[in-house]
């Protein structure tokens, strides 16, 4: 028998789908291209992109989602029965086992550093002492396959309790609790000799660093930090009832995603300038540089520890959002027990991120895959983290502007009553803009 379910509140919606939105991307992702793209410019246009890209595609996702109440697959197939449409679902559901897959094993580092701070093998470190200890971390299979466990193991044991009591239970608790510690460790960022440098870099734009690739970035960031592309949006957007605000509900989720990756500037550059240090460090910025950064400040394991657990839950509230994509595809198509869907797909992205867990030396085969040259996380990042995204994005968008049609999509937007004064600003978007600066994002990624 399916266990479907449907949301108990709206807060707990707008949380849980704010949770979804909000991750990695937002506080390891986000600092270091904002830091190699000029600072507070940067996010200017980020904000901006959030506002032209993000929301249009993400009220088009809950609008389907709620009209038909199904999953990826069975929203296309509501829809558009008997066409070629639903291999457009099949994509996200298989986007989401392979996200989820390799994204569990950079969440199993967040919890493999935050032990680090915690039994203080963080502290005293020098640069490279820093960059050679997260070399050897994640060089270590057994330990990295343990952590991907564990951390899969609480994704999948959220996401069988079903939305009420699952997703949205835990979202109550863990999205307050992510604002919390940033706030923590903001303060304390904030307080730190020379802060003041990186807050300068964070919040005074210099339109002369102002060109196509900044641009570019921040479509991409925006674009992939909103959770869009997979059907995550269109999932939760399901289980919502008509009485429902789609419009305000997308401008929460958007405007609390947005705030966590400000605040996470706001943490980062001020402790970055305040140790002298350049804030376009790169990916490595979080596991090679910021240790250094804590073990030279009073307090700074406390701090590492604190930092480190925020990005835990910052993945947690991700992870539970992307393996609820596959699930509710069993449990509408299949007709699954939720506990059953859980744990199998839990399984199969467990078993697909072995190859991402052994890919920084723990095997020489997956961390430098023949022909390609690349290591096999970061391929899978590429192919589906980027390409699959943009083109289920792409996808999504035409289909609800020319198949569907913006007519029918905003009947379900202002069901009940409610008021959409953007609307003809939205269809132009779905329609032209959209199609047109995703279509600019997915060419980007093979140059």
């Amino acid at each position: 028998m399916s266990s479907r379910g449907n949301w108990g509140s709206r807060v707990g919606f707008i949380l849980a789908a704010a949770g979804s939105a909000v991750g990695l991307g937002n506080i390891w992702r986000f600092p270091y291209i904002t830091g190699k793209n000029g600072g507070a410019l940067f996010v200017l246009i980020y904000i901006g992109c959030v506002i032209v890209l993000g929301l249009p595609v993400m009220l088009a996702e809950f609008a389907l989602g709620r009209a038909t109440a199904k999953n990826p697959v069975g929203a296309f197939q509501a829809i558009r029965p008997g066409t070629k449409w639903h291999y457009t679902g099949f994509l996200g559901v298989l986007t989401g086992v392979m996200i989820l897959s390799f994204y569990s094993v950079i969440a199993g580092w967040t919890l493999g550093y935050c032990y680090k701070s915690l039994s203080g093998q963080l502290a005293a470190l020098g640069k490279g002492q820093a960059a050679a200890l997260f070399r050897s971390f994640i060089a270590s299979p057994w330990q990295l396959i343990l952590l991907l466990g564990i951390f899969m193991v609480l994704t999948v044991h959220i996401v069988a309790k079903g939305v009420s009591a699952g997703l949205e239970k835990y979202s109550k608790i863990l999205m307050p609790a992510l604002f919390l510690i940033m706030l923590l460790l903001m303060v304390r960022s904030l307080t730190l000799p020379g802060a003041e440098k990186g807050l300068l870099f964070y919040l005074k734009p210099d339109f002369a660093k102002i060109n196509g690739r900044v641009f570019l970035e921040a479509m991409g960031q925006a674009f992939f930090s909103l959770s869009l592309g997979l059907g995550t949006m269109l999932t939760y957007g399901s289980y919502l009832g008509k009485k429902e605000n789609l419009v305000s509900s997308a401008a929460w989720v958007a405007v609390l995603d947005t705030s966590v990756a400000i605040l996470a500037g706001f943490i980062i550059f001020p402790a970055l300038f305040s140790q002298n240090m350049a804030p376009d460090q790169g990916p490595g910025l979080v596991f090679a540089i910021l240790p250094v950064i804590f073990a030279h400040m009073p307090g700074g394991m406390g701090f590492a520890a604190l930092f480190f657990l925020l990005l835990a839950v910052a993945a947690l509230t991700s992870t539970i959002s992307i393996l609820e994509v596959p699930v509710a595809f069993l449990i509408d198509e299949k007709k699954w027990p939720r506990r059953r869907a859980a744990w199998l797909m839990g399984a199969l992205a467990f078993a697909f991120g072995i190859p991402s867990a052994l890919s920084g030396g723990g095997m020489k085969f997956f961390s430098r895959l023949p022909v390609v040259h690349v290591d096999f996380l970061s391929l899978w990042d590429k192919v589906w983290g980027n390409v699959a995204l943009s083109v289920g994005s792409l996808l999504i968008a035409i289909f609800v502007a020319h198949v569907w049609k913006t007519a029918n999509a905003l009947a379900e937007i202002t069901a009940g009553g409610v008021s959409f004064r953007l609307a003809r600003l939205w269809v132009m978007a779905i329609k032209y803009v959209c199609p047109l600066l995703i279509l600019v994002v997915l060419v980007s990624q093979f140059f």
